[in-house]
């Protein structure tokens, strides 16, 4: 069995969500994934004004297509691809 991994689009930070039990929303996993990682420590310190505003601008996405905060995720691995992310200007 191959893994069908989407690409990833131009200009974008891909977090994998992993779920070992579906979860009623996308939001509150994500945002705990986010704070999680170490790949892109601006990011880490997005605020949850900043985290709405991505979502409301459609710069997160799942499989090419926008996602909602109050989506479900399935059991398993998730890609989720946010767009255009502003880094802060050192």
């Amino acid at each position: 069995m191959k893994d069908n991994i989407p690409p990833q689009p131009a200009n974008s930070i891909r977090i994998t969500l992993e779920l070992f039990r579906a979860e009623k929303r996308l939001d509150t996993v994500l945002l705990a994934a986010i704070k999680a990682q170490n790949e892109n420590l601006d990011l880490r310190e997005i605020s949850r004004t900043q985290f709405k505003d991505l979502f409301n601008g459609g710069k997160i996405q799942i499989k090419g297509q926008n996602a909602r905060p109050s989506s479900a995720v399935a059991k398993g691995i998730t890609y989720v691809d946010i767009i255009g992310f502003n880094q802060k200007k050192a």
